[in-house]
């Protein structure tokens, strides 16, 4: 694996990927193949769900020279692999196989199902496929998950664009049981339907298709948005690595740790929550300030991670603990939703206190930073947190105890 800012990357070759899926239809398993770009991973950075789906796939390839350049820059070395070429690929296979396939079709892209069919009967002789089109909802309707299950796929390529494609892989996979291999592939169909002509191949082989796509943008009713994407899988994205590579291992990130509580049965309860990606990682509720203050931030992250949101603010503190991250080993992958530890040397923590005023709120945890939440008593706390988080959970304790809360 290559990990380019938080995103881990497969370093297989195409015949490489293309053995992996070979294999992974013969297992007996399910698996579901995601292929970022740049634009994707800096959009996960805003979507902590969609970051931690695109860690969970079994395969992540890279389809962007960007990332290439970026491996670079960290001292790796990444082969690229596009979705648009391996869909090509599986297609063929697929049809000189007999193995069924569905198109999930994005209802509103360029390319619609009878025209996807069309180019798939022309192109590919013999292939025995299904397109359906949907819309951009993240659970499937029990009319398609019935007609999907009814023509029985091994393959499923859906065309959704990021990140939808890849939440509604991660939601629905479990529920079409013959689908062995899922891919989300962007407008990949609309190369075979020839309703976007993709860049020579001179200018893939020298990482020119964005200069080949900027060119051809103002051919398009959407050119603006085309062009801001554009923009931000180039000078974005670069300045962002090299922020990254060069300036963020000396600084700390803004952060803010929530302290809840609520009085029951004449005892103060204290809120913690355990890491989806380290079993028994007990901690307060946290996350970065993005440039929020304390208040603000504390209440969004609190709404984020667990639903509440009927909580009275009782006190702010600004940078009063400092933390360095721990150091990876060499052998170590980064997995989960910690995206900062590669990039910052730690955490600067503000301090946001807060009670629970009505009791009878649901707590519903998300699913890619927690595993379980508990309540525990105020004199239990420091005993209960993981001891990486015990420093700086004192100094929170004695801001709170100053309080003199009853």
């Amino acid at each position: 694996m290559v990990n380019i800012l938080g995103i881990n990357l497969s370093e297989f070759n195409q015949a490489e990927v293309l053995k992996k899926i070979a294999d992974f239809l013969k297992d007996g398993k399910q698996h579901y193949i995601v292929t970022p770009n740049p634009e994707i991973i800096l959009s996960s950075h805003k979507d902590e769900e969609f970051f931690y789906v695109l860690n969970k796939a079994d395969l992540s390839l890279a389809d962007g020279f960007g990332l290439k350049i970026a491996a670079l820059i960290f001292g790796k070395k990444l082969p690229r692999v596009t979705g648009a070429d391996i869909t090509i690929e599986l297609l063929k296979t697929a049809a000189e196989n007999k193995t069924r396939v569905l198109i999930l079709n994005w209802d509103n892209s360029l390319s619609q199902p009878e025209e996807i069919s069309d180019a798939l009967n022309k192109k590919f002789p013999g292939l025995i496929f299904l397109v359906i089109n949907i819309s951009r909802d993240l659970i499937l309707n029990q009319q398609v998950i019935e007609k999907i299950n009814s023509f029985a796929p091994a393959i499923l390529f859906n065309t959704l664009g990021f990140p939808f494609q890849e939440k509604l892989m991660y939601h629905n996979l479990a529920k079409l049981p013959t689908v062995k291999v899922a891919l989300g592939i962007g407008g990949s169909f609309d190369f075979i339907t020839e309703k976007i002509k993709r860049a020579p191949k001179i200018f893939r082989a020298l990482g020119l298709e964005w200069l080949w796509r900027l060119g051809n943008a103002f051919k398009y009713r959407d050119s603006g948005r085309r062009i801001k994407r554009i923009y931000q899988a180039t000078f974005v994205f670069l300045g962002k690595v090299f922020k990254v590579k060069f300036l963020n291992p000396y600084l700390y990130r803004k952060n803010v740790a929530c302290f809840l509580f609520k009085r029951e049965a004449g005892k103060i309860k204290v809120l913690l929550v355990e890491r989806r990606d380290e079993a028994n990682h007990w901690q307060l509720p946290q996350g970065g300030t993005d440039g929020e203050d304390a208040e603000k931030a504390g209440k969004r992250e609190i709404q984020e991670e667990t639903g509440l949101t009927n909580i009275k603010t009782v006190a702010t503190y600004k940078s009063i603990h400092r933390y360095s991250f721990p150091k990876l080993k060499a052998s170590e992958t980064f997995h989960g939703s910690r995206r900062y530890m590669n990039d910052y040397k730690g955490q600067q923590q503000d301090l946001y206190i807060a009670e629970l005023e009505n009791l009878n709120q649901e707590i519903k945890i998300n699913f890619w930073d927690h595993a379980n939440f508990k309540w525990v008593e105020l004199d239990n706390l420091l005993a209960s947190l993981h001891p990486y988080r015990r420093p700086g959970a004192e100094i929170f304790l004695k801001k709170f105890k100053s309080l003199n809360i009853n």
